[in-house]
């Protein structure tokens, strides 16, 4: 998937990984996306929190070897 800026938050626990993605994401424009690899299993639950939270559409979670990866447009 394309993207328009990666955040390696691996070796990140709750909530550091969400807590610079809301900052990467005030950087962007409107219709962009982010790409986020996180380590911290719990990040499932809590980026899908986010986006229903913010408004920011998760486009796509995929899940790896102990690692996860994000795909999320800025609203």
């Amino acid at each position: 998937m394309q993207f328009n800026k990666e955040l390696d938050a691996r070796g990140l626990n709750c909530p550091l990984p969400i807590l610079k993605t809301k900052k990467a994401l005030a950087e962007m424009l409107t219709g962009e996306v982010l790409h986020v690899l996180a380590t911290d299993p719990g990040s499932v639950r809590d980026f899908k929190a986010f986006s229903k939270q913010t408004g920011n559409e998760l486009l796509s979670h995929m899940e790896g070897s102990k690692e996860f990866e994000y795909f999320i447009k800025r609203k």
